[in-house]
């Protein structure tokens, strides 16, 4: 085909396709976004966005909780669940403009709705009309896993995807997975006053974390009045006259029912890689979880089809869909000359009370992969700010490259607003800095950001031998003579 329409059509509205779309428009592309359901994707609509505006009203029950710590003798608020779920629709109102089809048309960008389906490598099809393009971008993103349990259908049961439909408050609730977003809405609902039960099939929650700061993370929960069951399965749901349980197996063979007004799935996401007709009929490689096979740019087995965000499967993230936007944009415009994704240091944050935020290696992945590391721990009990904020709990625990000068090779933070003092660790990685460079730099006092100062000094101070220790005392002695 000698002419194209289109440079490039972008297929979904989520956070990867917005990016791309972005960028290869102030690129000066001709390009064509469609989307079949809602601009924003899940992160605007069910994921990010309300979850953590859900966490927000759920941080203000817990401050009423822990009013004498604050130095209230007596403190109750009280309020609607059903205007607590308005209000995160509110949020979603407000910031939905970002996203929107009249932002995106004022970028330069053609917004189409609908159904989209390929008809070859170089046409997609939306309810009827034929777009022609140079290259293709997939960006249909993922969708929440629910494991086939029997009686689930007539179960009042809900996923990420469709809780925030919830206006009456169930009583009781029971969240299968201990993941970041099980987790996080575990113990939002928690502080509602939800009775919640948190089902978890490993040892701890936050599988993928430090172990220290899962630990601190299931306190944190037991304290907002979630019941754990760790080791526990899932198998079936089960209609009685006292209501809908949950029939759960431990690993030790006991069986405990589980009652329940609502059933919450939180154990993973699938992504949508078969959701556009045609993609394998054109060559496209899909894995048998629904994952569109890319390689280091981005690039299907099609030469002019590309792929990034959730629906490759590898990090889901709104953070790292955004990240890998730009390299499909630029390499699917300008092939082929093209970049390699760069994944070299990816960090991530759980929006818990507290919240955990890690980027590189933690302990339990330096010793699987047989790499050797030194251990630094600074506490944030220390920190005057923390104490302050009557946040004084959790740790900053930084792994460091042996004989280095502070070479960083991962980072885990546990405490109040650690997904924002991450990112000075996160950008000392990418730049090559190590904590040396931390400790020149000047951090505000007060503020928790100091903590990364103070957490390199705990390194700075281990390079210190005793001989130079003793070499200073004797040559300050020496000159008081």
């Amino acid at each position: 085909m000698a002419k194209h329409e289109y440079n490039l059509v972008v297929i979904g509205a989520g956070s990867a396709g917005l990016v791309t779309s972005y960028v290869a428009a102030a690129a000066k592309a001709k390009v064509a976004l469609i989307e079949r359901h809602q601009m924003g994707g899940d992160c605007l609509n069910t994921g990010c966005v309300p979850s953590k505006a859900l966490i927000r009203s759920a941080a203000f029950m817990r401050d009423i909780k822990r009013c004498r710590e604050l130095g209230f003798s007596k403190a109750q608020a009280e309020f609607d669940f059903a205007e607590v779920m308005e209000r995160v629709q509110s949020v979603i109102k407000k910031i939905e403009p970002h996203d929107s089809v009249e932002r995106y048309t004022s970028l330069g960008v053609e917004c189409i709705s609908g159904e989209a389906k390929l008809k070859s490598r170089h046409e997609v099809e939306v309810d009827g009309r034929v777009l022609t393009t140079r290259s293709l971008a997939i960006c249909t993103g993922a969708r929440p896993f629910v494991p086939p349990l029997a009686n689930l259908k007539e179960a009042p049961h809900y996923t990420s995807d469709t809780i925030w439909s919830l206006r009456k408050k169930p009583e009781r609730l029971v969240v299968v997975g201990g993941g970041p977003i099980g987790s996080e809405l575990a113990q939002a609902f928690a502080y509602l006053g939800c009775k919640v039960t948190q089902v978890e099939g490993g040892d701890h929650v936050l599988a993928r974390e430090d172990t220290d700061a899962a630990k601190l993370v299931m306190d944190a929960l037991y304290d907002a009045g979630v019941r754990v069951m760790l080791n526990a399965k899932a198998s079936e749901c089960i209609n009685t006259d006292d209501g809908w349980k949950l029939k759960c197996e431990s690993g030790g063979g006991g069986i405990e029912e589980v009652p329940f007004d609502a059933l919450l799935f939180a154990v993973g996401r699938t992504p949508n890689g078969r959701s556009v007709a045609g993609l394998e009929e054109a060559g496209v490689k899909i894995d048998k979880r629904g994952a569109i096979q890319v390689d280091d740019y981005l690039r299907t087995a099609v030469a002019n089809i590309y792929a990034c965000g959730d629906v490759i499967g590898s990090y889901q993230f709104t953070h790292t869909a955004g990240h890998a936007a730009f390299y499909c944009a630029m390499n699917s415009l300008y092939s082929p000359v093209r970049l390699k994704v760069d994944w070299s240091v990816v960090p991530w944050c759980t929006f818990t009370h507290p919240e955990v935020a890690r980027v590189g290696l933690n302990e339990q992945e330096a010793q699987a992969q047989k790499i050797p590391y030194e251990k630094h721990v600074y506490g944030l009990d220390d920190l005057d700010r923390a104490i302050a904020e009557q946040e004084a709990e959790g740790f900053i625990k930084i792994l460091v490259a042996p004989g280095s000068k502070g070479k960083i090779l991962g980072v885990t933070i546990v405490g109040c607003h650690a997904g924002d003092l991450l990112h000075e660790y996160v950008l000392a990685m990418r730049n090559g800095l190590g904590l040396d460079d931390i400790i020149k730099t000047i951090h505000v006092y007060p503020t928790l950001a100091e903590a990364n100062k103070l957490a390199a000094g705990v390194w700075k101070k281990s390079t210190i031998s005793p001989k130079m220790i003793a070499f200073g005392e004797w040559l300050n002695k020496s000159r008081r003579s």
